[in-house]
Parts: C-alpha cells; structure tokens; sequence
C-alpha cells in the first residue's frame, strides 16, 4: 500500500501538529523526523526523554509506528496503539530527532512495531517496542 505524508496528516491531524516530517514511507521502515522547537524542550534546553517532553519524543515514535504498522496491514484499516513500551538512554540534543519504524511481526490484526530514536550523530536515544491494532472504521465493517 502506498501512503503519503499528505494522506497520514489528513486523517491523524496530530502528526502534522506535532511537527512529524516523513522521509520514507514503506512497509519495511518508515523514516521521519521531529525538529528542534523550543516548545518542544526540556530543562536546559534538550528535546530528550526529561520530565515533561519525553512525550514529544514519544508522539514521534507512535506516529512512525502507526504509520509502519498501517502500511503493512490490510487497505483501508486504521492503526490504534494498544501497547506501547518506551526506554530513554539518553537525551536527543541538536537539530532534532529521527525515528526508524521496522515491524518486527505483522499478524491478521496486529503489528509489533520497533522504532528507534536517534539524535543528530546517529546515535540511539530512544528504543519503543509498539503493539498496534488494525480495525477496520465502522462505516467500512
């Protein structure tokens, strides 16, 4: 299935919010970043897994999930995260974060998600192991 960044901010208006740009959109990996915004920091300044904006870090990671587990079900399915496990290493500094989705196991109606958070450098920051759900919108059933 083919998806654009255009079509995933259409029907999940966050991502686009949030400020999640796509750089590969595939059922093999889904590559995206989030940049650098102040309102997306922390203490001293960092965008990284801290008191409050981990979950910058986090709504990254659901979206390349939900978009990688998307393009690897069946058409016309919506993703919804039913498990999502997060371990920060540590925090992403610079221009901003970059996030790989691979699906480590695509079922009937769910897809394990790995996505992996990067900083600038390429190294590991963040590592999330999602679980998402496949269903089918009540208007197609």
């Amino acid at each position: 299935m083919t998806v654009t960044a255009e079509e995933i901010y259409t029907v999940a208006p966050f991502a686009e919010t949030l400020g999640v740009r796509f750089a590969a959109i595939s059922a093999p990996e889904v590559r995206a970043r989030l940049d650098y915004a102040s309102a997306l920091s922390t203490l001293g300044g960092a965008l990284h897994g801290g008191a409050l904006h981990g979950g910058a870090l986090m709504g990254l990671a659901d979206v390349a999930a939900a978009v990688c587990a998307a393009v690897n079900g069946p058409e016309r399915t919506l993703p919804a995260t039913m498990q999502s496990n997060t371990l920060f290493l540590r925090p992403v500094r610079g221009t901003g974060a970059f996030a790989t989705a691979r699906p480590l196991h695509v079922g009937r109606n769910t897809v394990t998600v790995e996505v992996d958070i990067n900083d600038e450098q390429d190294v590991l920051c963040v590592r999330i192991t999602q679980v998402v759900a496949l269903r089918t919108p009540p208007s197609q059933a």
